[in-house]
C-alpha cells in the first residue's frame, strides 16, 4: 500500500468563519466603515477570504476555494499568509507553476518565519526537488524562532526517505526522538524505514514501544502487523489486524485489509 508523502508541520489552525460570511468571497466590507478607516479594510477582506478558501478546500469545493483565494491576492498580495494559502490552494488544485511562485513569494515576504519556511520545504519534496527541499527543513530546524525542531528533522527525513535514502532518513528520525524521545510521528516514521530495510523486529520494537507512551493509531498497528506477519506470527499479526478493523473501520489501512493488501 502506499501514500502520498505527508509532512507533519502545520500553519496554525485558521478559524471558521461565521456562516453569514460563506455565502460569498466579498472584495467589499460586509459593513459600511468611516472613510479614514476605509484603507485597513483591503487587508482585512484578505484574512477573511484565505481562511474562506482554504476551509472550501477541506471541503473539496475547489472552483470556490479558488475565487476566494484569488480575491485574497487581489487584496493583499503583499501578505506572506495569503501567498502561502495560496501555494497550498493551487497545489490542491495542481497547478504547481502557479503554486510554486506563491510559495516563493511567501518565503521572499515572510523571510523571519520558520513555519512559511517549512511550508515550502514540504512543496519542494512533493515535488521530487529532495535536496532542496531537505536543506530547507534544516534550516528550519537551527532557526532559533522555531519551536519544534524535532518536527522540521522529521520532515527532512520523511523528504529524504521518498528518495529512497533510509539511512540518512533514519538518523534525521534519530536525531528528532533525541529531542522528543516519545514523538509519535518520529517513531513511526523510524519504524517503517525499520521495515523498510528489512528489519522487521526492530519496527516491532518501535510499535511496541510506541504503543507504550502514545495512543494507537491505524498507521502503528498496520505496521505492527506487518512486522508480525514477517517475523512469521500468524497470531500475532491476527491481533493487530483485529484493532485495526475494531478500533480503526474506516481506515485506509482497515480497508486495505478488507481487500486482501496486506504490504
Amino acid at each position: 500500500m502506499t501514500s502520498r508523502l505527508k509532512f507533519f508541520w502545520a500553519t496554525p489552525c485558521l478559524a471558521l468563519i461565521v456562516v453569514c460570511a460563506l455565502s460569498a468571497c466579498r472584495s467589499q466590507p460586509v459593513y459600511q466603515r468611516p472613510v479614514q478607516t476605509y484603507k485597513k479594510e483591503p487587508a482585512r477582506a484578505a484574512q477573511a477570504n484565505m481562511q474562506l478558501a482554504l476551509e472550501y478546500m477541506k471541503l473539496g469545493k475547489l472552483a470556490t476555494a479558488r475565487e476566494c483565494i484569488e480575491r485574497a491576492l487581489k487584496e493583499d498580495g503583499a501578505n506572506a499568509n495569503v501567498q502561502e494559502a495560496a501555494g497550498i490552494v493551487y497545489e490542491r488544485l495542481n497547478e504547481m507553476a502557479k503554486a510554486e511562485r506563491a510559495y516563493e513569494a511567501a518565503t521572499r515576504l515572510g523571510k523571519n518565519d520558520p513555519n512559511i519556511a517549512g511550508a515550502r520545504a514540504g512543496f519542494l519534496c512533493r515535488t521530487g526537488k529532495t535536496a532542496a527541499g531537505e536543506k530547507l527543513f534544516n534550516e528550519v530546524a537551527r532557526n532559533p524562532l522555531y519551536q519544534t525542531p524535532e518536527v522540521a528533522l522529521v520532515n527532512a527525513g520523511v523528504c529524504v526517505r521518498s528518495a529512497g535514502n533510509l539511512l540518512d532518513a533514519d538518523r534525521y528520525f534519530t536525531r528528532a526522538l533525541a529531542i522528543h524521545p516519545n514523538m509519535p510521528e518520529g517513531l513511526l516514521q523510524q519504524g517503517n524505514v525499520a521495515f523498510d530495510r528489512g528489519d522487521a523486529q526492530q519496527a516491532l520494537d518501535i510499535v511496541q514501544r510506541y504503543l507504550a507512551v502514545n495512543p494507537p493509531t491505524p498507521e502503528v498497528l498496520w505496521l505492527g502487523y506487518r512486522a508480525e506477519r514477517k517475523l512469521g506470527d500468524a497470531v500475532a499479526a491476527a491481533v493487530y489486524a483485529r484493532r485495526v478493523q475494531t478500533e480503526f473501520p474506516s481506515s485506509e489501512q482497515a480497508q486495505s485489509m478488507r481487500g486482501g493488501v496486506d504490504r
